[in-house]
């Protein structure tokens, strides 16, 4: 069976949108609250790497997405997950199952105002550390420092 359809048959109707954008690149719409074991699937079960994972403010919430490889076959799997609560954006870290994805969380931490529950080490990485609370350079409207 191959890792797409181990995929559909794991997580079954947990999967809220399924799409093929080619036969090397998918995308997988999910809940935020079920980042963690999709992660654990996906990284400790059926191999595949991590990549990254990132950030965008929408009007109709904040998405992330995580981006998982398969070296042999070349295939791209990237989980959506959609935050509608702007004004407290929270989701579980997947540090504790991929300890590569702490640095990323801490940047999105940072310039999105997305709080990592469980995240070992959320603190400034790039911007100052005087720089203004609840000002996150990538939301919408913001990111200018008064000084």
């Amino acid at each position: 069976m191959g890792t797409v359809e181990q995929i559909k048959k794991k997580l079954g109707n947990k999967i809220k949108k399924f799409e093929e954008k080619n036969p090397r690149r998918y995308y997988i719409d999910m809940l935020p609250e079920d980042i963690v074991n999709v992660s654990e699937f996906l990284f400790n079960d059926l191999k595949l790497r991590f990549i990254i994972c990132s950030g965008t403010d929408r009007r109709d919430g904040i998405e992330i997405l995580y981006h998982f490889a398969e070296d042999k076959t070349g295939k791209v799997v990237s989980v959506r997950v959609l935050i509608t609560d702007k004004e407290n954006p929270e989701i579980e870290t997947i540090s504790g199952v991929i300890k590569g994805a702490e640095w990323i969380e801490r940047e999105m931490w940072e310039l999105l105002g997305i709080n990592f529950k469980g995240h070992p080490n959320l603190k400034h990485l790039l911007l100052r550390d005087d720089w203004p609370s609840c000002n996150y350079p990538l939301r919408q409207g913001q990111g200018k420092r008064e000084d």
